[in-house]
């Protein structure tokens, strides 16, 4: 069993296994050049090229697992919801979903009705290369596909999606009661293909009160997860006013914790028997290797007092990062440096 594995086991392995949010992608030479002329959605959705993206950094980094390279509005998509990446802007939806009739209309869409047919090919050729090296599906958590879906694309602050929350909480139950169930969908086609672990990430839930996240999210996500079968992360941008709300009543196997939070203030949150993921700063990859190795070695050493720890960022890889400084944090980890 793989380091990262025994981690979502519950053991305590000797070397610390580590991984990288988005290390599939922008940082990498090799990434651009292969995407050059091809729209992100459709990359994603071409079999041989998102197996070869979701390969580049285990082959470049000897990182502990892959990350299927995929995006989180891609369930939607292939539930036929218009959507687009805008070049740096990110998920630009044609019909945002805001009225009781949208939400009708949208929920309408059966996501046992999905074509999951290309991601299960490129999961199947990827995992055919892993060998050994575990692959780790994903999805978008329930708020954060709704706040993209009901802003209509990327936001701040996601006030129209908050506001839905009270303003017409039938309406809300119901959209992200759906955005659980093609979430739930989009990992079963993945664990079905070979995937062995899943992440739940919800980038915009640290918008949210904690009582709104209780109150109006945790369910759902809770649904996406329950009884998958695999080990599952559970990871959102900061979470930390919730952070014990993450483990969504034991049901994830381990909790993401962002950059924000030491991380034995966050095992404490946690409890000492729940596995931490995370959290080295994405900012300090900039900084000169002394001074990110000083900070990666603090992260090892804050997560020993949990029951297990897989290192990892406390959000993704930026895209002007230096590939070199994640190959040195990998060995770094490994005890080769």
């Amino acid at each position: 069993m793989s380091d990262l594995l025994r981690v979502l086991a519950g053991e305590t392995p000797e070397r610390t296994p580590v991984w990288f949010m988005r290390q599939a992608g922008r940082s990498l030479p090799e990434y651009r050049e292969l995407r050059v002329g091809t729209r992100m959605l459709d990359a994603c959705l071409t079999p041989d090229l998102a197996a070869e993206i979701t390969l580049q950094p285990v082959r470049r980094h000897r990182v502990d697992a892959a990350v299927f390279f995929s995006d989180i509005v891609i369930p939607l998509r292939l539930a036929g919801v218009e959507v687009e990446i805008e070049p740096g802007r990110g998920p630009v939806f044609a019909h945002p979903v805001r009225t009781a009739s949208d939400v009708d209309r949208i929920t309408a869409i059966d996501p046992a009705d999905l074509d999951g047919t290309a991601i299960a090919e490129a999961v199947r050729l990827t995992v055919a290369e892993l060998g050994d090296t575990p692959l780790i599906g994903f999805a978008g958590a329930p708020f954060t596909l709704a706040a993209y879906l009901v802003e209509g694309g990327p936001s701040k602050e996601h006030l129209r999606a908050r506001a839905m929350m009270h303003a017409d909480p039938e309406s809300w139950a119901k959209l992200a009661g759906w955005l659980s169930r093609v979430s739930r969908r989009f990992l079963e086609i993945q664990r079905d293909a070979g995937a062995s672990v899943v992440q739940l990430f919800d980038s915009w839930a640290g918008s949210l009160s904690a009582a709104d996240y209780r109150t109006h999210i945790a369910p759902h996500s809770k649904a996406a997860l329950d009884g998958i079968g695999l080990p599952s992360i559970h990871f959102g941008v900061g979470t930390g006013p919730f952070l014990a709300d993450m483990k969504l009543d034991g049901i994830a196997s381990a909790v993401g914790v962002d950059w924000r939070m030491p991380l034995d203030e966050a095992i404490r949150i946690v409890g000492p028997d729940t596995a931490v993921q995370g959290n080295i700063d994405p900012a300090l990859l900039q900084a000169p290797w002394p001074v990110l190795e000083a900070h990666v070695r603090d992260v090892i050493a804050r997560g020993r007092g949990a029951k297990g720890h897989i290192l990892n960022l406390g959000h993704g890889v930026p895209p002007e990062t230096d590939p070199d400084q994640l190959t040195r944090i990998v060995e770094l980890a490994h005890g080769e440096r």
